[in-house]
């Protein structure tokens, strides 16, 4: 017979982290900060973002971040390069925006066709405007105990943003992230490691046996390894915040489009037994830009105070 805690925990629900409404609420305050900067300096913020080629997806996450810097108030550059430009004019486009006075950040969108090196380009954004958080004198910083960087990556930012902002504390927990990409696995668990949880990063080298143990010790799981449902509801530590990086087309022929997206988590199952979890989508990608509009104005903020 089962006892009534455990009727109890049957009946329980994860509470839904709605990275949507956090993310507006970050909106309204970027929108009133950059009206303040405008005032005091005449000047807006100003974003600059670099596409090469038409690849589809990549159009659409470019044409989303313009939207919303439209909507606080911040400046776009923007600069639209063909699929066949050499890794020379991509780098001296880069050139420009670092010399413009008006670009407080530079953001080129990857993935790059395959002829250009992706390292070879990033390096060449000014680290004063590397709001991406992605070259190597950032992510070096990050690393280092009593080092601080320019800017941290936007991911990684929002996965934590919407811990503290949703009253998860970080400090002495353990915590497993999934993946262990320069994007987000990587430099999330360097940000962990910095709001002092003790980290453990599983990838796709670690036994599936050992993955499974060790995610099940997690108060707090951050999932981005790309890999659909791969995380089953028991897996989970009962009260764990699970966020879900993982953005994963599945086929679905009962939508138009044929296909719906779903996260690393199994959510149906976790939703059973974890405390808190992000659903997918609305969860951490609406952080990500939010994450990149803050960037983008706390560039703008160092940059005019100079």
């Amino acid at each position: 017979m089962e006892t009534s805690s455990e009727v109890q925990q049957e009946n329980k629900k994860a509470s839904i982290i709605d990275g949507k409404a956090i993310a507006q609420t970050i909106h309204s305050e970027i929108t009133a900060e950059v009206k303040l900067l405008n005032e005091k300096y005449g000047k807006a913020p100003g974003l600059a973002v670099v596409i090469v080629g038409s690849r589809k997806d990549s159009q659409t996450y470019v044409n989303m971040k313009r939207k919303a810097c439209a909507e606080v108030g911040i400046k776009s550059f923007n600069v639209d390069l063909p699929e066949q430009s050499s890794e020379a004019e991509v780098i001296a486009k880069v050139h420009e925006l670092n010399a413009n006075p008006d670009v407080h950040g530079i953001l080129v969108q990857l993935p790059l066709p395959s002829h250009i090196g992706e390292e070879n380009v990033l390096s060449e954004v000014s680290i004063e405007k590397d709001v991406d958080g992605f070259h190597p004198l950032n992510i070096g910083k990050l690393a280092m105990k009593g080092r601080e960087p320019l800017f941290q990556p936007c991911t990684p930012k929002g996965c934590l943003e919407l811990l503290s902002r949703s009253g998860i504390s970080v400090k002495g927990k353990r915590a497993v992230v999934v993946g262990r990409s320069n994007i987000v696995g990587l430099p999330v668990s360097l940000l962990l490691l910095k709001a002092d949880a003790t980290v453990t990063i599983v990838h796709s080298r670690t036994s599936a046996a050992d993955s499974e143990s060790i995610i099940r010790e997690a108060d707090i799981v951050i999932a981005a390894a790309g890999q659909a449902n791969m995380i089953k509801g028991d897996w989970i530590k009962p009260g764990a915040a699970v966020i879900d990086v993982g953005t994963n087309a599945v086929d679905d022929p009962s939508r138009k489009s044929g296909y719906r997206l779903v996260g690393d988590v199994d959510f149906k199952q976790v939703c059973k037994v974890a405390g808190w979890v992000t659903p997918v989508p609305g969860g951490v990608g609406p952080m990500t830009v939010a994450m990149l509009l803050r960037n983008t104005l706390d560039g703008a903020k160092r940059t005019m105070s100079q």
